[in-house]
C-alpha cells in the first residue's frame, strides 16, 4: 500500500497544509512585529480590519445563523450578546468573560425556552 491510498492520508494533508497555510504567517509576523510601532498607520489599519472581520462574524451569527442556533429566537441572541458585550466591559475587558456570560445567558434562555 503506498501512502496515497493509507487511510491517514488525508488526514496527515490537511495537518500538513493547514500548518503550512497559517504557520508561515504567523512567523512572518513575529519576525515583522519588532519593526513595527503599534501606533503605526498600518497596525491601526489592520486592527480595524480584524475588528470589523469579528464584528462581521457576530453579525452573522445573530441575523442568519445557520444549524442549532438557527432554532432560538433574535431577541435571544441579541440578548445573550449585549449581555456578553456588558459583562467584557464590566469586567475590565477581558473577552472570556464576555463570551462566557454570552453564552450562558443564550443557552440558559434555550432551554428556559425548550422547557417551556
Amino acid at each position: 500500500m503506498t501512502g496515497a491510498e493509507a487511510w491517514w492520508w488525508p488526514y496527515l494533508m490537511i495537518v500538513v497544509a493547514g500548518w503550512l497555510a497559517t504557520d508561515i504567517w504567523r512567523w512572518l509576523g513575529v519576525l515583522a512585529s519588532g519593526r513595527l510601532r503599534e501606533d503605526s498607520e498600518v497596525m491601526i489599519f489592520v486592527r480595524a480590519v480584524a475588528t470589523a472581520l469579528v464584528a462581521g462574524v457576530i453579525a452573522k451569527l445573530i441575523l442568519f445563523p445557520a444549524g442549532a442556533l438557527q432554532t432560538t429566537p433574535m431577541a435571544l441572541r441579541i440578548l445573550a450578546a449585549a449581555c456578553g458585550f456588558a459583562a467584557f466591559f464590566a469586567s475590565r475587558q477581558k473577552v472570556v468573560v464576555g463570551v462566557a456570560v454570552g453564552e450562558v445567558v443564550l443557552i440558559g434562555g434555550w432551554l428556559l425556552l425548550d422547557l417551556g
